[in-house]
């Protein structure tokens, strides 16, 4: 059952040729009234009334502007007539606009005109001295006091409203930014992770093949079953890394395709007894002392474990020279708040090879894999020959 997400898209807006057209309809609407009367209209009352509505043509790039030049008309009307005239309606489209699309304080500052010019309309209007109604008076400045609030207060609203919209999009895309980013680091550090599965099972499959396959070779002359069972040996390691290998792969297909691969469980401490028998089998002496396979470590940490051993052993068969003697010590140490898996691998043979002295991708790769638990790895040649390995995993 799928449940699908709301309509995340910012809200529809005219662009910024649908905004000019209506601009330009707004004047016109106001306008057309002028045409109406403008047969036996007063000249003045026409003129000022165009000189207040064409300004709103240009409400939205410039609102500061087309205020004043609103509110210059009509203090101009007070000077010229004592009555209002159709372009008073521009006023609260002037206030609308620089409260919509200026800065707060400009909006502010057009609300406060507007008081003032509701009480100068009403008194224009209402008459001079004694003949002044003052009922009248009250009631036009209360009247054109709400229009000019209303057109300030949703003018406003607008404007908020439209930085909040804008903030909530900018917000969405900047985490869709971050998730794609993420989603990134994820890939990487998964593509680094498979890469040094990859070398450690690949590396030690090949060494192990590369020593059986040599000494079967020298046994082949000499005694052809031991060159059987050696061959044998060449072919189980082998399939054994090819089944790794699928085994990676099959989780990269799976994921791609959305199945679910068929998995099997990682190596961890209880399969160390199969790797030093692996090593003694591709004919290294090996003294090793291992932890009760029983022992309960998180996976993770059994995994490096294992696979720090594993590469000590096959950089054992890579640079330690022939007649190598190996000791594996791995325990499991300290208590429930605080343990640790520790690992050391020793051979007595002629150190690391010249081509990395030490600093390969095997090694960088297992001070990643400890490094990634909050351990760490030191690999040194001894002194009096050989190599040596010691790690301190966590657990």
């Amino acid at each position: 059952m799928s449940t699908s997400l709301p309509d995340q898209r910012p809200p529809r807006r005219l662009g910024p040729r649908g905004r000019r057209w209506f601009d330009r309809l707004l004047v016109l609407g106001l306008l057309a009234p002028l045409a109406l009367a403008a047969f036996g209209g007063d000249l003045a009352f026409l003129l000022l009334s165009a000189a207040a509505i064409v300004p709103l043509l240009w409400r939205r790039s410039h609102p500061v502007a087309v205020f004043w030049a609103v509110t210059a008309v009509h203090v101009l009307q007070v000077l010229a007539v004592d009555e209002p005239v159709l372009g008073q309606v521009a006023w609260p489209v002037a206030v609308y606009s620089v409260a919509r699309h200026a800065p707060a304080r400009h909006g502010w500052a057009a609300l406060a005109v507007s008081a003032l010019a509701a009480v100068t309309a009403s008194l224009d209007w209402g008459g001079t001295g004694t003949d002044t109604q003052w009922s009248t008076v009250v009631a036009n400045t209360m009247f054109l006091g709400a229009i000019a609030a209303t057109a300030w207060a949703l003018g406003t609203l607008g404007r908020t409203r439209q930085a909040y919209v804008d903030a909530l999009v900018e917000r969405s895309a900047r985490v869709e930014r971050e998730a794609a980013q993420q989603v990134a680091l994820a890939g990487a550090d998964e593509r680094a992770r498979i890469a040094r599965e990859m070398h450690d099972v690949v590396a030690h499959g090949l060494s192990v093949i590369v020593v059986q396959a040599d000494g079967a070779r020298y046994a082949a002359r000499t005694d052809p079953e031991v060159a059987a069972r050696t061959l044998e040996t060449v072919a189980s390691t082998g399939r054994e890394a090819l089944t790794e290998m699928r085994r990676m792969l099959g989780l990269l297909r799976a994921e791609d395709d959305g199945g679910t691969p068929a998995l099997r469980p990682q190596p961890g401490l209880a399969d160390l007894d199969a790797l030093v028998a692996e090593a003694r089998t591709a004919g290294a002496r090996v003294e090793a002392r291992l932890p009760d396979p029983a022992a309960v470590v998180p996976d993770g940490v059994g995994l490096t474990a294992y696979r720090v051993v594993q590469e000590a052993l096959t950089n054992v068969r890579k640079h330690a020279g022939p007649d190598v003697a190996v000791r594996i010590e791995v325990a499991v140490t300290g208590s429930a708040g605080g343990r640790a898996v520790e690992v050391l691998v020793e051979d007595d043979g002629r150190g690391a090879a010249a081509a990395d002295d030490g600093r390969g991708l095997g090694l960088l790769g297992m001070r990643e894999r400890v490094g990634a638990h909050g351990g760490s790895v030191e690999a040194h040649a001894r002194t009096g020959g050989g190599f040596s390995v010691s790690a301190r995993i966590p657990a």
